[in-house]
């Protein structure tokens, strides 16, 4: 086996096992380290704040450059029927077909 090689099994389980130590950590910590309610509505509220910065930037971004129109539509598209609590299916295929049609009339 080259020296690359072996670098690249020995990085690979360093990454699995760190993996696995803080997936364990989780609940293993649970039980000795004790929130505050306020603090875990904090950690409730950053995770749905961090999501919606990911779906902002994917929707509207392209590497650096702006997206185009047709795929923020169909986010905003599929971002309201979710809220209305439509089927997923429905969801999907409705925000899909709403870039996909703005594509095909020329909109970028």
């Amino acid at each position: 086996m080259s020296d690359t090689s072996m670098t690249l099994v020995v990085a690979a389980f360093v990454l699995g096992a760190g993996t696995f130590a803080f997936r364990l950590a989780g609940p293993v910590l649970r039980a000795r380290v004790e929130l505050s309610p306020r603090v875990e509505r904090l950690m409730g509220t950053s995770a749905v704040v961090l999501l919606a910065a990911l779906v902002a930037t994917a929707a509207l971004l392209e590497g650096h450059e702006f997206a185009g129109w047709a795929r923020p539509a169909g986010v905003a598209v599929g971002g309201v029927l979710a809220w209305r609590r439509a089927p997923f299916l429905v969801v999907v295929l409705a925000a899909a077909a709403t870039a996909a049609g703005l594509r095909l009339l020329g909109v970028p």
